[in-house]
């Protein structure tokens, strides 16, 4: 989903991914925490360097929005930076494990949704940068 704010002078693209299995609430949470407010270059450098597994997704649709950036927005991916990201419960999954005698043990699998916003840098926090 893309949105155009005009009242920040800035345009941002809004991804939203859902149901991301194999991984949890919490595990989405410590991954995420990390790459709140930073630029496209340095989120994808922690990204790759990550060691959680969960890190995966997460860089895939990193790259998925700074793509719909590019090419729907026009958007220069050097000048942007995750202005949001935040990471959702969702549903669980539900299967069953067979046991002995005919039994059967319950397994539930959180899976959870992850939005990630990127919005381009305005010019005057660029020119206050280089300073």
């Amino acid at each position: 989903m893309i949105k155009d704010s005009s009242s920040d002078k800035g345009k941002e693209v809004k991804i939203l991914a859902q149901h991301i299995c194999s991984m949890s609430l919490f595990k989405a949470q410590r991954v995420i925490d990390q790459i709140r407010g930073r630029s496209f270059d340095e989120t994808l450098m922690i990204l790759e360097l990550m060691p959680y597994q969960a890190s995966y997704p997460i860089l895939k649709l990193v790259y998925s929005a700074a793509a719909n950036a590019s090419h729907n927005m026009g958007l220069n991916e050097t000048d942007s930076f995750i202005s949001e990201a935040k990471v959702n419960r969702s549903t669980f999954v539900k299967k069953l494990r067979l046991r002995a005698r005919g039994h059967s043990y319950p397994i539930k699998r959180p899976t959870c949704h992850i939005t990630i916003v990127l919005k381009e840098k305005s010019k005057l926090f660029l020119d206050k940068s280089k300073i």
